[in-house]
Order: structure tokens, then sequence, then C-alpha cells
């Protein structure tokens, strides 16, 4: 059986969770981070020395690292389904994977998400955020194009490629910021929500995150 670390609210630990529940893994979850603390108590810096939050046990093997977990599930547990063994093919859904990570995650999760979320009223750079705003209208103006006639990022069959990005929609779409028509992404985001495993994992209440001024 699988042990994953990480609070249930965490974004990363969410992608985790969503693949675990759609390959159908037998897994128990710990919390860790937030409230819960522990990621400064030596028995998980051992597992992970940067203390951060997911971190999963396989039998002997300990993965840290979000994209790297879900890169060692696919391969381990969801051969033909999310994993090729063709690097070609497998490329397709890695580099979606990557640019989910080095461009859209940062400049929603960090940029808006905290930025103007989790920033208290008072404190909150709103030149800033609507910079980070309108980047991420104009990365959801991209995926609309390529979800045009496909049900999702690489065709009609869920893969590693839209786990990353996907992760972002329940949080994106259940914000107060201005936000582009994009038919083809609402109708992925559907999709998606139709999913148990991304109800059970992604769609996870975030209000406690909200900042609420001190007092």
């Amino acid at each position: 059986m699988l042990t994953i670390y990480g609070r249930k609210s965490a974004f990363n630990v969410q992608k985790t969770m969503w693949l675990v529940g759609e390959l159908g893994l037998a897994h128990e979850r710990i919390e860790v981070g937030g409230p819960a603390g522990g990621l400064d108590a030596p028995d998980f810096r051992k597992m992970n020395p940067h203390g951060r939050i997911p971190v999963l046990i396989d039998g002997e093997t300990v993965v840290w690292e979000s994209h790297t977990i879900l890169r060692y599930l696919a391969a381990r547990y969801g051969s033909g389904t999310f994993w090729s063994d063709d690097p070609a093919e497998r490329s397709q859904a890695e580099r979606w994977m990557d640019w989910a990570q080095t461009a859209l995650q940062p400049d929603f999760l960090r940029g808006v998400f905290w930025g103007y979320y989790r920033t208290p009223e008072q404190d909150r750079d709103m030149a800033a955020v609507q910079r980070m705003i309108e980047r991420c209208a104009a990365y959801v103006r991209l995926l609309d194009e390529v979800l045009a006639g496909r049900s999702y990022l690489l065709g009609n069959e869920l893969s590693l490629a839209d786990i990353p990005a996907g992760t972002n929609l329940y949080r994106y779409f259940n914000i107060d910021i201005d936000r582009p028509e994009v038919p083809n992404v609402e109708r992925w985001y559907a999709a998606l929500q139709e999913r148990p495993a991304y109800r059970e994992h992604v769609m996870v209440p975030f209000d406690d995150l909200f900042a609420r001024p001190a007092g």
C-alpha cells in the first residue's frame, strides 16, 4: 500500500492524489504541513531533505517532488494508460507537465491565488496581481485552442498531460477574478468534474485559505 505525506488542501498533493485515485491504488494519506506541521521533524527530513510535500512511500522507495511522483506512479502502475515506453509518445504528455509547472502554476498559484486570494486586501499588490491574471488568461486561451475538437489535452483519453494543468481549474473557476470566455476549457473542466478521483482529491473546499483581516 502506498503512503502519501501531505495535507489534503495542498495543490501539489492534490495532483498526486488525483493520479492515485485514477489508478485505483490502495493508499494511506498522512496529514503533514500547514496546521498539522511536521515538515521539520527529523523523520520527515530523512524522507525529504527539503522539508516539502508531497512525499510518496512505496515499499522501500521514497519519492518527492510532485511531477516526479506522477511519472513514477504512471511508469510503475499506469503502463498502457498513463505511461508509454516510447520516449517520443511520452514526451507529448511530459511537455504539458513541464509547461504547467514552469508557466501556468507559478503565475496562477503564486501570482493570483497567493497574491490575491491568500493575501489580506490591504496588503495586495493589485497591479502585480492584475498582470498575473492577464497572463493566466492568455494561458487558458491557449489551452482553449488546443482543446478544440478533443476531450482532453492529448485527445479523447485522460493522460498525464491533463493532471498538472487540470488541477488548477477548480481554484481558477472558483475565485472572484476576471476570466475570458473559453468554452473548450470549460467543457474540459466539466469532463474532469465527472471523474470521481478529481471530485474527491481536487475539488477540495479552500475557504479556509482565504486571507482575512487579523482580529
